[in-house]
């Protein structure tokens, strides 16, 4: 789709691993320039900037994870998050053991996401977890995040902590001015902060959260549309309904209709 050249870009809520099978891919990571030959693996955390240029005979897999999905499956889990913070770059030459375990890992979750059997979210949640667990065993990138100018460092760390605020409130509709409270700065540093490194208002982070959830509740509970408004903090189901169709372009009945994964 890109002819194999992915330019620098930053994702906020999402996590990736790239698993290198064979071929050569240019790979830039918070200023960290590196030539990765394969066989070898690629772990990018929210917030960092990354971008690749692939040779066009590479092979692998991508995986990208939801990071407020990925946090529910670590709940309980001591300092696992926080080392996933960290972003790797590795060549896996002469670590064929190693690479082997990671093929497994890769083939599982294509073999569980494609499907639709019993327990699915289960095995892939135990999936997710070997592959994480795998990564955080991996040395971390030299030049990360601590590399990173202050400026940019506080800017991360006011996002984060956003987000997280998001997280825990979303469900009563917190003003922005709630939400930034806790950060110590003002509602308007934080929507150049939200327009620079997201490209999106605050607000539409929390709108964002908002449509996230309603999603998965339209998918896959057997709650009434009612029901999910009441429980997203919505005044009235009209209001959630337009709301709906404003940023999913369909109403929540059309969209619960859908095909999807099972």
């Amino acid at each position: 789709m890109y002819n194999w050249n992915i330019r620098p870009h930053r994702h906020a809520a999402l996590l990736q691993w790239l698993l290198i099978e064979r071929g050569r891919a240019e790979v830039e990571i918070d200023g960290h320039a590196q030539t990765l030959r394969g066989p070898g693996v690629v772990w990018v955390p929210p917030f960092a900037v990354h971008g690749f240029r692939f040779a066009a005979e590479t092979r692998g897999h991508v995986v990208t994870l939801d990071q407020t999905w990925l946090r529910g499956v670590l709940s309980g889990t001591a300092g696992l998050w926080e080392e996933l913070a960290h972003p790797r770059v590795l060549e896996l030459r002469g670590a064929a053991d190693t690479m082997r375990a990671l093929r497994r890992i890769a083939e599982s979750l294509r073999v569980e996401y494609t499907a639709s059997r019993r327990w699915r979210s289960q095995s892939l949640a135990g999936a997710v977890l070997m592959l994480v667990g795998s990564v955080a065993r991996l040395p971390r990138l030299v030049g990360g995040p601590t590399t990173v100018a202050g400026d940019e460092q506080r800017a991360m760390r006011h996002l984060r902590r956003y987000r997280e605020q998001v997280e825990r409130r979303f469900r009563s509709q917190p003003t922005l001015a709630g939400l930034v409270e806790p950060l110590g700065i003002t509602t308007t540093q934080l929507n150049r902060l939200c327009r620079r490194h997201l490209r999106c208002s605050a607000l539409d982070v929390l709108h964002q959260r908002l449509l996230l959830e309603a999603k998965r509740e339209l998918r896959y509970t057997a709650l009434q549309v009612r029901q999910i408004s009441d429980g997203l903090g919505f005044s009235d189901p009209a209001y959630f309904t337009r709301f709906f169709r404003r940023l999913a372009g369909r109403s929540p009945q059309e969209w619960r209709a859908l095909p999807g994964p099972g």
